[in-house]
């Protein structure tokens, strides 16, 4: 009798752990993340276009889309699992939710920065003038990797200035300050602080083609167990891509849309358009992200985010965490933590969603 309630008990025992460790993921509601940026203003419109609920009505599910003002706080959050899906950059994604264990797959490559991410000065108009000043920008983020990326350029080190932590919400203002000579951030804040006195251009992400790459990532573990989830995402961003990138009537109330929700207007939208490049057919997003240059951003990333200590204080080197590419895996292949996977965009190019 001992010995059979001794094995009942080890099997609840084993059921409860079971249920611990792989619990049922299967789900009909998700929630999704985004913050202001040009290449992620598409996912607001799709939410008040109601793109994005036809897609999820089409496989049965509920997406809500939610917008967070801080950028860091919506890819902590993601992390945290209050989010299935959120955007983000490729470095971001790598040193966030993958290093602190989340694996994550980038569903979808929307575009790369192309000039949207800056180095700017105050009455100053080349980088090497930077050297001995404080730099405000988000640590640790893309903005970071961009700075040490023009540093290097001319022969520089980020030793050579101060980094100064700044919010993406309070950039602006801080520049507007007497006290701050110089940022590095992003579009839509870009243009904002170019349109203030004696703003100059430095350093920007053009220089560094298809190394600042923006996606929806969303948890891998949530993404296998609901295949549904990813097919109304990449259905609606299409659709979204193919709403947008024309130049008839509705193409352009779209843009406007995207532009006045981001805090400016159709023109200004559209010149942040002609910094990024947009990966607006399917195809073109599955030919990068199968590229063999992927896999060497990735690469390039990593070191960086080694040397600052991005990766966890147990990382013996930067390739610590795996990272796969449909061209190989960069890195410890026993620990992918971030993965490209163009399955669900692939679908999208054959008309199959």
């Amino acid at each position: 009798m001992k010995t059979h309630l001794k094995k009942i008990i080890t099997l609840v025992v084993i059921a409860l752990a079971l249920s611990i460790t792989q619990p049922v993921l299967a789900k009909d509601k998700f929630r999704i993340a985004w913050s202001i940026y040009v290449g992620w203003m598409p996912w607001d419109y799709g939410e008040n276009s109601g793109i994005v609920k036809k897609w999820a009505d089409k496989y049965g599910i509920e997406i809500e889309v939610v917008q967070i003002n801080d950028y860091i706080e919506s890819i902590n959050q993601y992390t945290a699992g209050e989010f299935d899906g959120c955007v983000m950059t490729n470095m971001d994604a790598l040193t966030i939710p993958a290093a602190s264990g989340v694996d994550s797959t980038a569903l979808i490559v929307g575009d790369f920065s192309n000039g949207n991410d800056a180095v700017i000065l105050k009455g100053k108009d080349s980088i090497e003038n930077i050297k001995g000043q404080n730099v405000n920008l988000v640590e640790l983020s893309v903005s970071h990797y961009l700075l040490a990326r023009g540093l290097e350029s001319v022969g520089l080190a980020e030793k050579d200035v101060k980094v100064v932590n700044t919010s993406d919400a309070d950039m602006v203002a801080v520049y507007g300050t007497d006290d701050v000579t110089a940022v590095t951030t992003w579009n839509p804040l870009v243009s904002e602080i170019l349109a203030m006195p004696k703003s100059k251009k430095v350093f920007d992400s053009s220089q560094i083609p298809g190394e600042i790459i923006d996606l929806m990532v969303v948890n891998t573990e949530t993404l296998e167990a609901n295949p549904k989830f990813g097919k109304a995402l990449a259905g609606a961003w299409y659709e979204i891509m193919s709403v947008m990138s024309g130049d008839d009537k509705k193409a352009k109330e779209a843009r406007m849309a995207m532009g006045t929700a981001s805090g400016t207007d159709l023109e200004g939208y559209n010149a942040q358009l002609a910094s990024t490049k947009m990966f607006f057919e399917a195809s073109d997003a599955v030919k990068f992200t199968e590229s063999m240059a992927l896999q060497e951003t990735m690469k390039k990333v990593a070191e960086f985010s080694f040397e600052h200590g991005l990766l966890g204080d147990g990382a013996p080197d930067a390739g610590f965490i795996g990272v796969e590419t449909p061209s190989g895996i960069y890195g410890d292949e026993s620990n992918v933590k971030f993965r490209f996977n163009p399955s669900y965009m692939k679908i999208a190019a054959d008309g199959e969603l």
